[in-house]
C-alpha cells in the first residue's frame, strides 16, 4: 500500500535533517507523525519515528542523569520493560491498582494526599517486569514541579478517574489539560496522541452507583480515548496486565547462542519495529559489523529461518546471530 505522504510531512522530515538540537529534532519528528497518514502502508514508517523519539528521549535522559549532583526524591530509575507513571485527581485509585498489581507496600486511605511522593512496584508480566509508579495526586492548574520531570521521564501514562464521582469527567480534562498545557502530551484536533509518550485511562470503581451512567458521558465527549474500566474490589484489574504491557510498544525478543538452547527467562526488550540488526546492537554494541546472518523462530515463515538484517521482529521471537 503506498504511502502518500503529504507535503507537510516532508517539509518536517528536511526540518529534522537540518535540526543540530535535540529540541529541534524532537519538534520536527512530533511534526512528521502528525502528518502522516494512518494506515498500513506507513505503519514501519510510523514505528521508525516513534523509536526515534525514543532514543533522543533516552539520550535526553543520560545527559540529565550525567548532570543530576544532588538528591531527587521524586526521580524514580527505570527498571523492567517500561515504565508506566499514574497521574490523577485525589482518591482516584492509584495506590489501589498498584497495590494490587504490584508488590510494592503503597499507602492506600480513603482520605486525599495519602501518597507523598512517588512509589515505584514491579508488575510480573509473563517473562519480565513492567514498572508502576504511584504519584502524589494533582489538580486542576496544579501540580508539584518536581513531578512534571518524573512524568516526562515515563514511558507511557496512565490517567486515573474514579468513575463513582460526579466530577469524573472534570477529572479527566483536568489531566488532558494539565498534561497538554505542560508539554508532556500532545493532542491533535480529534484527540490523537502525536507526542511520544502514550496514554491510556483507567476509571476505577466502577461498581458503585452512578458510575456506568458517568462513563456513558465521557465515552460521548471522548470517543478516541481508550478506556479501561475496573471495580472496588478489583475486578478488571489483572487482566489489565497485558494492556499495560501493549502501550508500552516494547517486544520480548529471546537470544539463542550458537548451538545453545534458547535462554527462556531473560528477553531482551525492545521498541515494536526493531529489526534483527537492532537486536543485534542491544547484544553488544559490536555485533552489528559482525553480523553475518540471524536465523529466527517465530515472525519468520518457517522456525528457524534466515532472515536479512532489516527483518522486523515480533513479540515472542527467539533470534540466533551468526557473528563472524
Amino acid at each position: 500500500m503506498p504511502a502518500n505522504l503529504p507535503p507537510q510531512y516532508y517539509e518536517a522530515e528536511e526540518a529534522y535533517r537540518k535540526a543540530t538540537t535535540p529540541e529541534d529534532k524532537m519538534e520536527a519528528l512530533k511534526t512528521m507523525l502528525k502528518e502522516i497518514p494512518k494506515h498500513k502502508g506507513t505503519e514501519k514508517l510510523q514505528a521508525d519515528i516513534k523509536r526515534r523519539m525514543a532514543r533522543l528521549r533516552e539520550e535526553e535522559d543520560k545527559k540529565k542523569k550525567s548532570y543530576k549532583s544532588t538528591y531527587n526524591p521524586f526521580h524514580i530509575e527505570k527498571q523492567g520493560a517500561g515504565q508506566i507513571v499514574l497521574v490523577g485527581y485525589p482518591n482516584t485509585g492509584k495506590s489501589s491498582l498498584v497495590a494490587t498489581l504490584t508488590r510494592a507496600k503503597a499507602k492506600v486511605a480513603d482520605y486525599p494526599y495519602s501518597t507523598a511522593l512517588p512509589l515505584p512496584g514491579m508488575m510480573p508480566y509473563r517473562d519480565t517486569w513492567v514498572q508502576l509508579v504511584d504519584t502524589p495526586p494533582v489538580m486542576e492548574d496544579s501540580i508539584a514541579s518536581e513531578l512534571i520531570g518524573t512524568i516526562r521521564n515515563a514511558d507511557a501514562l496512565l490517567i486515573m478517574i474514579d468513575a463513582g464521582s460526579d466530577d469524573c469527567l472534570d477529572q479527566l480534562e483536568g489531566c488532558l489539560n494539565l498534561l497538554q498545557d505542560k508539554g508532556v502530551i500532545d493532542l491533535s484536533e480529534d484527540g490523537e496522541i502525536v507526542a511520544p509518550i502514550p496514554y491510556m485511562v483507567v476509571a476505577m470503581k466502577m461498581d458503585l452507583p452512578g458510575a456506568k451512567e458517568n462513563m456513558d458521558l465521557i465515552k460521548e465527549f471522548n470517543p478516541e480515548l481508550t478506556i479501561w474500566e475496573a471495580a472496588t474490589d478489583g475486578t478488571g484489574l489483572d487482566q489489565l496486565r497485558e494492556e499495560l504491557f501493549e502501550i508500552l510498544e516494547v517486544i520480548r525478543v529471546y537470544g539463542k547462542p550458537a548451538g545453545k538452547p534458547v535462554d527462556t527467562e531473560r528477553p531482551f526488550i525492545l521498541r515494536k519495529g526493531s529489526t534483527v540488526l537492532d537486536f543485534a546492537e542491544t547484544v553488544h554494541r559490536d555485533f552489528p559489523d559482525k553480523l553475518q546472518s540471524a536465523l529466527v523462530w517465530g515472525s519468520a515463515r518457517f522456525d528457524g529461518q534466515a532472515v536479512p538484517q532489516d527483518h522486523v521482529l515480533e513479540d515472542g521471537d527467539i533470534v540466533e546471530l551468526q557473528i563472524r
